[in-house]
């Protein structure tokens, strides 16, 4: 077993198998975490196909695009693939702006990917949301491709066909003034609001059960749901994880031209009198929320509208999630509070059933912000799988400083504790938060080093390309371009030849001075996090052998 997500999720497989221990290391070589690439809300997928990851993330796109992508041979050294994922030109394209949050799945029986994001349309904000100044009209959209490189194209010119309601919510926001950030103060003038809102949805995730079900799990984007907190005596605006089962039809369609549909039995299954004009009034179910399993750590932002002098609103954050089962168990991470804030983090929950009953960890978060290490606004992010299955690692995105402008891409060891349960006897996870120096993902070695030619005949004074690749236990190549790695070419004699390695990393301009015979030593080496470089080695049954390979040059007059 490879991934959870991915093609693994999406053939239903479940996770039994993950723990703290791990093989002994086929390499000596180790990774850090340089916060080199802009990346937000990544999600990753393993393309059994092509033996490479690819993580699509909310920024990164070239212009042009939405969504960013990155490719790796190993899990942890990324290169950005070119353009984007979704054309801003798409003719099928209904949002507007706020595109977030892209999530890619594989059918290996049909060759296609399906990407999962959410956008706003203000344009369709009175005809889906009942109000024409609906502030954060937000839908989930699905696109499709033959790549997972893209471009992906939207299936229809709508988001899915999904309309979830709250009967029973009192709309507080027709009760407040035009900034929209000051609810009432007490609880019997808010409870004089109209019933009945419409859910506008984010963050979706799609997980693939062991019989054949699917759920969309996606974000209550937290517009319009003011909840109060009889704690703190006001009105505070949520986000809340949600979930609603889908039909399988999208995913059998050889095509890719079916757009993903839910259950019947969610269908209209809210309706009821009253409330704003608008759409059919779906069903859902309420997955995590504050009020009912309360954790202080989620409070970073309670008192936001009196602190920001009523520029922002008091609101609490549950985004970001990611499901997947162990055993017997089902786990949901989940980011909490906002991105910006030195509290916003990553926690977790764990049920007996997809659609719960869901009580979040005692211990949370599991992942937060790190001075020591250099480490901010860790949050959103998505499963993934060492190449050989037996380490499992939380893929997300962070900030180097709390200046830096943009959310840049962390890959962290994440471990299911079966020898340590928590007070209710459930595995723990754990993700082992780290800036420094880590040993590469299991079964990424043994590498391999690839030069051509391997002999060079030349004239003094003439020049000869040299090109070279560093492969993967996949037979994956290795990103050279970026600094994690590198191949260091040595000459023997300088006097008969030099070589000037190009900007690629994976090749070089051999240059021949002077008559003679020589040899270019090729050697695949790691960066270290303090600095300066070391070769790297395959190890097997207790010996190293260097990555490395030799070219040899003669030179004429």
């Amino acid at each position: 077993m490879r991934t959870i997500l991915g093609l693994a999720v999406a053939a239903g497989l479940a996770l039994g198998l993950v723990s703290s221990a791990s093989a002994a290391p086929a390499t000596n070589a180790t990774y850090f975490n340089d916060a080199a690439l802009a990346a937000a809300d990544p999600y990753v997928l393993h393309d059994e196909r092509s033996g490479y990851y690819y993580a699509y993330s909310t920024d990164g796109a070239d212009d042009g695009y939405h969504f960013g992508i990155y490719r790796s041979a190993d899990l942890v050294t990324w290169q950005k693939v070119r353009g984007g994922a979704l054309r801003n030109d798409d003719p099928n394209q209904w949002g507007n702006d706020w595109f977030w949050a892209p999530e890619v799945y594989f059918n290996p029986r049909t060759g296609l990917y399906f990407m999962f994001y959410s956008a706003r349309s203000d344009a369709n904000a009175k005809r889906w949301f009942g109000f024409a100044d609906f502030e954060e009209p937000c839908k989930i959209g699905v696109a499709v491709s033959r790549s997972p490189k893209g471009p992906f194209r939207n299936i229809a010119p709508r988001p899915i066909s999904y309309f979830p309601y709250d009967p029973n919510y009192h709309d507080v926001n027709q009760l407040m003034g035009p900034d929209q950030k000051k609810p009432p103060s007490t609880l019997e003038e808010g409870q004089q609001a109209p019933l009945g809102v419409y859910i506008p949805t984010i963050d979706a995730d799609v997980y693939f059960a062991a019989d054949g079900r699917q759920y969309l799990y996606y974000s209550r984007n937290a517009y319009r749901n003011w909840v109060w907190d009889t704690d703190l005596g006001k009105y505070i605006e949520e986000s809340n994880i949600l979930a609603v089962e889908l039909t399988g039809d999208w995913w059998n369609d050889p095509r890719g031209a079916t757009m993903p549909s839910i259950a019947p039995r969610y269908r209209g299954a809210n309706q009821s009198s009253g409330g704003p004009d608008g759409p059919r009034r779906d069903g859902w179910v309420q997955i995590i929320d504050y009020s009912h399993d309360k954790q202080a750590w989620e409070n970073a932002h309670v008192n936001d509208y009196a602190v920001s002098g009523g520029e922002r609103k008091d609101r609490r954050w549950e985004e970001g999630s990611t499901t997947f089962q162990h055993g017997a168990l089902y786990y949901l991470t989940y980011s909490a509070n906002n991105w910006e804030s030195p509290f916003y983090g990553v926690g977790y929950a764990v049920a007996d059933n997809p659609l719960g009953p869901w009580r979040k960890y005692e211990g949370n978060p599991i992942l937060s912000q790190n001075p020591q290490i250099g480490m901010y606004s860790t949050g959103h992010g998505s499963i993934a799988f060492s190449p050989d299955g037996s380490e499992m690692y939380y893929v997300h995105h962070g900030r180097p400083t709390p200046e830096a402008e943009q959310r840049r891409l962390y890959t962290e060891r994440m471990v299911i504790d079966d020898q340590h349960p928590d007070a209710a006897g459930h595995p723990v996870l754990r993700i082992d938060q780290a800036t420094s120096d880590r040993p590469v993902p299991s079964g990424v070695a043994p590498y391999a080093i690839q030069a051509r030619p391997h002999r060079v005949r030349l004239r003094a004074g003439q020049s000869r390309t040299l090109r070279w690749s560093v492969t993967s236990s996949e037979w994956t190549r290795l990103a050279l371009g970026n600094p994690l790695n590198r191949v260091q070419a040595s000459v023997a004699d300088p006097s008969v030849a030099t070589v000037d390695v190009r900007p690629s990393g994976d090749g070089a301009t051999l240059t021949a001075r002077h008559r003679g015979r020589t040899t270019i030593t090729l050697s695949y080496q790691r960066e270290l996090s303090a600095g300066g470089y070391f070769d790297v080695f395959n190890t097997a049954a207790g010996a190293s052998q260097p990555v490395a390979t030799t070219i040899h040059v003669i030179v004429r007059r």
